[in-house]
């Protein structure tokens, strides 16, 4: 006699518990490395070139899949997430004891460590979550996992950096550090183990890297399609890393920076980012692009008017909402687009090879984005970021064009 399905809520609650808790794990430390330091550094006297060049550890996570396949093969995903979290705790206390104003070689090798770190830690929890996870439990869990990640991204990027403000940085980088150990600790008494999966055949070479490649490759225009990706969010991208620095410029404090940039901010990109799924829902990707990608791209112009008008606390608090809101607008048709191009066939290779050449532009813009402000100033880079997100449109009729042959092909 044939069992009955349980029903999924009846299995969720405490698979859900740790799905949220692996995700805020997974969040925290990437808000601490992309929002937290930045501030902490320029406050303490790091020049913005340098500032803009620590985006350079943002290549952990963008090539992060050359070493998945290690993470798969080698131990058990639970044992690297808590050694990714007690090596992250450790790098937070060495960051504490340098001198950040001076750059040495030791400070860029305890950042690249952290992001790597960090990085590594994103590969395990993912994958330990697919295995932990039912088919049938993923809608709820993936519910889950992004409110868990954002709230982390509050926590780290806004609530850390306003708690600076009031008790010191030591003393908020050193709570960081014994919530990530005392997080660590507790995954590795009470995370429940995964079953060691089956042997399955090994695939060829050509199987796992080159035929995905090669299918995305031999389709029509496919280079306008890849030099779009990398064009699309590369205003916003050219301006993120410089908006903290910029408030701390303009003498806002800790925890005016905490939150309104670090939690205002980022339930605005949320906020954002949900009208976007909307919207593109309704006009469909293409027309999408065309109209939240010009919003997304207009509003880098409420930082210049921040940067050119006489300092003013409301136009700061404004430029920061309108912006992380038009940004969420922007990304939810770009991801929708990226997910549109994937083969169903080759789906996960292919998806994180375009996320790749989308995390190269935040690299790419990033490192630069110090020099630029400092050759141009914040009015004129500002206005330079604007700028930067035009080629992306010219762009788009092509765009329109490959949309709809691999829709007729779908």
């Amino acid at each position: 006699m044939r069992l009955a399905k349980k029903p999924v809520m009846s299995l969720m609650p405490s698979k859900l518990f740790w799905v949220g808790v692996l995700y805020f794990g997974e969040g925290f430390p990437f808000g601490l490395l992309m929002d937290a330091y930045p501030v902490y550094f320029r406050m303490h006297g790091m020049s913005l070139r340098h500032i803009g060049l620590l985006s350079v550890a943002g290549l952990a996570w963008t090539l992060k899949f050359c070493w998945a396949p290690v993470v798969d093969l080698v131990g058990e995903r639970r044992t690297w997430i808590v050694t990714c979290q007690v090596l992250l705790s450790a790098g937070m206390l060495v960051l504490l004891w340098g001198d950040i104003a001076t750059i040495g070689p030791s400070l860029w090798l305890v950042f690249l460590l952290l992001a790597l770190c960090s990085a590594t830690q994103d590969i395990a929890i993912d994958a330990y979550s697919i295995q932990f996870l039912e088919k049938r439990e993923l809608g709820l869990a993936n519910g889950v996992r992004v409110t868990a990640y954002r709230i982390a991204l509050i926590a780290s990027g806004g609530w850390l950096v306003a708690g600076a403000g009031m008790w010191g940085w030591a003393i908020a980088f050193a709570g960081a550090a014994v919530l990530l150990a005392g997080l660590a600790l507790w995954l590795s008494w009470r995370l429940p183990p995964l079953p060691r999966l089956p042997a399955v055949p090994s695939l060829s070479l050509y199987e796992r890297v080159v035929l995905p490649f090669a299918d995305l490759l031999q389709r029509p225009k496919f280079i306008i399609v890849a030099l779009f990706i990398l064009t699309f969010k590369l205003g916003d991208m050219a301006l993120g890393p410089m908006i903290r620095p910029f408030w701390v410029d303009r003498q806002f404090s800790p925890v005016q920076i905490g939150l309104i940039p670090g939690t205002v901010g980022v339930l605005a990109t949320i906020g954002g980012a949900l009208a976007g799924g909307f919207l593109t829902s309704r006009w469909g990707i293409y027309r999408s692009m065309w109209i939240l990608g010009a919003a997304q791209a207009g509003s880098n112009l409420m930082y210049v008017f921040a940067a050119v008008s006489t300092p003013s606390v409301l136009l700061m608090y404004a430029a920061s909402i309108v912006e992380s809101f038009c940004g969420g607008l922007g990304t939810a048709p770009f991801l929708a687009f990226l997910m549109h191009l994937c083969s169903k066939r080759f789906a996960a290779t292919q998806y994180a090879v375009l996320s790749a050449l989308f995390g190269l532009t935040r690299v790419v813009a990033g490192s630069v984005s110090g020099l630029g402000v400092e050759s141009l100033g914040y009015p004129g880079y500002f206005t330079l970021t604007t700028i930067l997100a035009l080629p992306a449109f010219t762009l788009l009729p092509f765009i329109k064009r490959w949309v709809e042959q691999e829709q007729r092909s779908w």
